[in-house]
């Protein structure tokens, strides 16, 4: 199963002096959001850049902040997967950087005409984009979403309140710090960006019940994480998924083209939520492509978790173990994967309906009908054809950096970009009109 790189946030009770302090911070939020709602695009891009400059600038401090984290992870067992999510390099570094300026060059979503029309009675109506306001973030062990909640806000309009958690709680502290200072540096507040990491489990409790004063609360990271703001949040909550992500090669796939996007998607990043967990294999080209693929697979150090007909067609020196039940059901982060024979493209869609976590799903297939009835049965928030799940990002699809994926269906499904973190304002012009 997943473990999660903190302690679940249940359980933990509100102190008044820790409820009162996260208040401030989300009342300081508030008031910042005020003023970069008025905000120009060009300040924001300016201020965009100005952040990227700052996190690069700061690299030699931030990896030493990160090495503190990643020593802490080793001492506490954690798991490799999870310890990549953390980990921080000179090239992520730029990497995490570069994503701002690409927010930078995207078109603002604040102030979009969604659509508008003159009525029959003269009156003129229009529904534009808005900010949320303030966004509450609460994450694991993703260093990287720091920075990315920090850019998505502030390019949206809104101010951002980040709960970290306590494995990469050196990481963000230094982050945060250099991301405030920058903002300050072009004149806008530096409660734009807040961090509330120092009050703990009893912090992200109060930041779950600053209803009123947060507009929107995204969790992000293991289920039970994700499962507890859900329960216990009375601030409206978008949910984020885990991801347990199903590649279905159908019988009439181009088997050469089936294993790079196989490979890819297993093993190009595995501690990350759109990496495969399940391949399906059509029974009438699993004898031609199992033993290639699991060959493969094992070359790159995964271990196969598979159903009778998977384990009797695996070469002997792959890794293989019997699946069960548990792990059609589970998200790895990790090099393992579940693989089943399947009769058909029926009992691959059934298999994807009971396990699926609803994040991604991809087919490969040279059968258009097999393909167009594949995308309109999977309920998952992304579904491929022909290419790897590793496309569900935000980045990847041209939206810049994303706050999460959402995998329920209200306001926003899939990648959340800057779009997903506004709201509308219906706006009617009037010439002394009244009600008959």
């Amino acid at each position: 199963m997943t473990t999660s790189l903190e302690q679940p946030l249940l359980q933990a009770p509100e102190t008044p002096d820790v409820t009162a302090a996260v208040r401030t911070v989300a009342e300081r939020a508030k008031v910042a959001s005020r003023t970069l709602a008025t905000a120009t695009r060009a300040t924001k891009d300016a201020a965009l850049r100005a952040m990227a400059d700052a996190l690069v600038e700061a690299t030699p401090q931030i990896i030493e902040a990160n090495a503190v984290d990643l020593e802490r992870g080793r001492v506490n067992g954690t798991s490799a997967g999870l310890l990549d999510r953390l980990e921080l390099t000179p090239e992520r570094i730029v990497g995490i950087a570069d994503a701002l300026r690409e927010l930078a060059a995207l078109p603002d979503p604040v102030g979009e005409v969604v659509r508008g029309s003159t009525l029959p009675n003269g009156l003129r109506m229009r529904q534009v984009r808005v900010p949320m306001g303030v966004v509450g973030m609460i994450y694991e062990a993703r260093p990287n979403v720091t920075v990315d909640a920090a850019g998505l806000a502030l390019k949206s309009g809104n101010a951002v309140i980040l709960r970290g958690g306590s494995a990469a709680a050196a990481s963000n502290e230094l982050i945060v710090d250099v991301l405030s200072r920058a903002l300050v540096s072009q004149r806008l507040p530096g409660a734009l960006v807040q961090s509330i990491d120092a009050y703990g489990r009893e912090g992200a409790v109060a930041l779950m019940h600053a209803r009123g004063l947060v507009d929107i609360l995204v969790p992000r990271g293991g289920a039970d994480l994700i499962q507890t703001v859900v329960r216990e949040s009375t601030v409206p909550v978008v949910e984020t998924g885990v991801g347990n992500v199903h590649v279905y090669v159908d019988e009439t796939a181009d088997l050469a083209m089936a294993l790079p996007i196989l490979l890819n998607a297993k093993t190009q990043r595995v501690g990350v939520c759109n990496a495969a967990e399940t391949l399906l294999v059509h029974r009438a080209v699993a004898d031609e492509f199992l033993p290639v693929a699991i060959a493969m697979l094992a070359d790159e150090g995964v271990t196969i978790h598979g159903c009778e007909e998977t384990l009797a067609l695996a070469p002997e020196e792959a890794d293989v173990v019997p699946a069960t039940d548990e792990d059609w059901a589970t998200e790895y982060l990790s090099l393992d994967l579940a693989v089943r024979v399947v009769d058909d493209l029926d009992e691959a869609l059934e298999h994807i309906h009971r396990w699926s976590s609803g994040h991604t799903e991809a087919i490969v297939t040279q059968d258009l009908a097999a393909s167009e009835r594949f995308v309109a049965e999977v309920d998952s928030a992304a579904v491929m054809v022909n290419a790897s799940t590793r496309f569900t990002d935000g980045g990847q699809l041209g939206l810049g950096a994303e706050i999460g994926i959402s995998t329920q269906k209200l306001h926003a499904r899939g990648p959340m970009g800057l779009a997903e973190l506004t709201t509308t304002k219906w706006i009617v012009h009037g010439d002394g009109h009244v009600r008959p």
